[in-house]
């Protein structure tokens, strides 16, 4: 970013490429110079794996009323009324926009666009690129970033710490962030990148688990770095599990995410089914059977495995037409066809449930703003309150576009040359990088184990069934990878792979501390300690900024 910007011309930091940051970096090159910096390949986001859709009620037959309803359904008691009714009425304008702009959204022979159904939806609301929604997006979004001259875009650049007035040569008493302290992978050099804004738009945090259909990069980045800068963090023991994806164990790269069946495919007549038995058995769990909400039908899921010893269930569509199976999935059915030897018009697909999304994050307002100044957060790593204690399918698209546009309006409304001049005269005052301690990682291969550790005692204890005991387990033992980890960190080289760890760490600590704060089950959080569903709710789950002693968070 150009240190002579005018003053009527912010300077925007994105990080992340997912659909929020590429959607926020298009519209803000308008106003300004936008640098987003990935630490991965361009296209290498959540966004891209999305198969299904996103949902919008621009069906003749829907509107944004009921559109609502669907969400506060799913959401549990926890949703944000005000925010969902952002969310699908701003939605439908955003959606039109990106038709607007030439979306390739799959359409009928009467070329009109097709409308998908998934779980939690009592309407067709679902616009989609055939199976491979996400990718679509991202490709489109990408194009036109890079045909944008005043957007820069670095990859292989890993966030370090937010610089905020703690980093100041001479401290000040502040909330505001100047921008970030950014890891040039290829140099391993770490810089200062200022900015006017910082836009958080990194994503969730799959990663924390070991089965999960995010990609590698998905490692709560964003959430840990707002954490420690002094944000509260919300609603952090929602972790969306999806029902279905792909249980072929020891058949794919290590790293690689799980294979995810899309939910359209529920939409479109596929039947779960017992291996053991034969046996169709969503009914037994809810009146909707394989529509019913993608908590409800992950924990029918796991009941079924726990019951019968299994290692998967059936997901079966081959009862469906072959040429409309290949038609409506093709990514899917080549993708199995191909690489597993799977064919879907004539065989079911053994299918578990898979850590998918993260419901709680960052907290922000209606405008994507954090607890500080010039700090927006939008996408997954943000908690706007949308989602509650399940997401409904196909609104994180949706809520990644409504909330980028939000952030933006919220900062051109506020937008002033004196202000930014004085925010750029604080950020000079901030100092370069400290390296002279660093030594090299000679222990890497000790710390480096601490991953695996800490994803297997997420899988045990904090997964789609919990308890008091697992969970007091899980945070003792993680509190104390968590210390040998920041110990490591103080004293040696930063890199990528440590950069992650840490932040992987303390997603685990505060995902636990958020569970074991909420006595009872609800949404994606079942307790066998509180069985029971209390109605109504909406008592979120805040922790405030934390001290770290030795490792442990703590609340300050």
């Amino acid at each position: 970013m150009s240190a002579d910007t005018p003053p009527s011309e912010p300077r925007f930091l994105v990080i992340g490429s997912g659909i929020a940051g590429l959607f926020f970096a298009l519209k803000a090159a308008r106003h300004g110079h936008v640098t987003i910096v990935t630490k991965d390949s361009v296209d290498n986001a959540a966004t891209t794996y999305a198969q299904g859709g996103i949902a919008a009620a621009l069906g003749t037959w829907d509107n944004p009323e009921k559109h609502k309803a669907d969400t506060l359904v799913a959401g549990a008691g926890l949703c944000d009324e005000d925010a969902v009714d952002i969310l699908v009425r701003e939605g439908v304008r955003r959606v039109q926009e990106l038709i607007d702009l030439g979306m390739p959204f799959t359409r009928g022979d009467d070329g009109k666009l097709h409308f998908g159904r998934e779980g939690g939806h009592n309407e067709s609301r679902v616009l989609h690129t055939h199976d491979h929604t996400g990718r679509s997006l991202e490709s489109f979004l990408l194009e036109r970033v890079a045909a944008e001259p005043n957007i820069t875009l670095r990859t292989n650049h890993c966030v370090v710490e937010l610089a905020t007035e703690h980093h100041m040569l001479n401290q000040a008493n502040s909330s505001q962030v100047f921008g970030a302290y950014v890891l040039n992978a290829a140099t391993n050099e770490i810089d200062l990148h200022l900015a006017d804004y910082t836009i958080l738009a990194s994503g969730g945090a799959g990663r924390v688990y070991p089965v999960t259909t995010n990609p590698p990069v998905s490692t709560g980045d964003g959430v840990a770095l707002a954490y420690r800068a002094g944000c509260r963090v919300r609603n952090m023991e929602f972790f969306q599990f999806h029902p279905t994806a792909l249980a072929l164990k020891g058949k794919k790269p290590a790293g690689t995410p799980a294979f995810l069946i899309t939910e359209a495919m529920r939409g479109e007549g596929a039947i779960l089914k017992n291996p053991k038995t034969g046996r169709a058995f969503m009914q037994d769990y809810h009146e909707q059977r394989e529509l019913a909400p993608r908590d409800i039908v992950a924990r029918a899921i796991d009941a079924e495995l726990k019951r019968d010893g299994l290692d998967y269930v059936y997901l079966d569509i081959s009862h469906r037409d072959a040429a409309f199976v290949k038609e409506h999935f093709p990514m899917i059915y080549d993708t199995l066809k191909v690489q597993f030897n799977i064919d879907i018009t004539a065989e079911p697909i053994p299918v578990v449930p898979a850590v998918h999304y993260m419901c709680g994050g960052v907290l922000v307002d209606h405008d994507g703003l954090t607890d500080l100044e010039r700090l927006y957060a939008i996408g997954e790593v943000a908690s706007t309150g949308v989602h509650g204690g399940n997401r409904l399918a196909s609104n994180s698209l949706l809520e990644g576009i409504v909330f980028a546009e939000r952030a933006l309006v919220n900062i051109i409304e506020y937008l002033a040359p004196e202000r930014l001049m004085a925010h750029r005269k604080a950020a000079a005052t901030i100092a370069e990088w400290d390296h002279t301690h660093a030594k090299n990682p000679d222990e890497w291969v000790l710390i480096s184990h601490d991953f695996k550790e800490i994803r297997s005692i997420m899988w045990d204890y904090v997964g789609i069934v919990r308890s008091t005991l697992r969970l007091e387990r899980a945070l003792r033992r993680v509190d104390v990878i968590y210390g040998e980890i920041i110990d490591y960190y103080n004293r040696t080289i930063i890199s990528r792979d440590l950069l992650e760890l840490r932040n992987l760490a303390l997603v685990a600590q505060l995902t636990i501390r958020s569970a074991l704060a909420r006595k009872e089950s609800r949404g994606l959080h079942f307790m066998t300690d509180y069985p029971e569903h209390r109605e109504p709710s909406r008592a979120d789950t805040v922790l405030e900024p934390a001290h770290y002693q030795h490792g442990k968070v703590t609340q300050g």
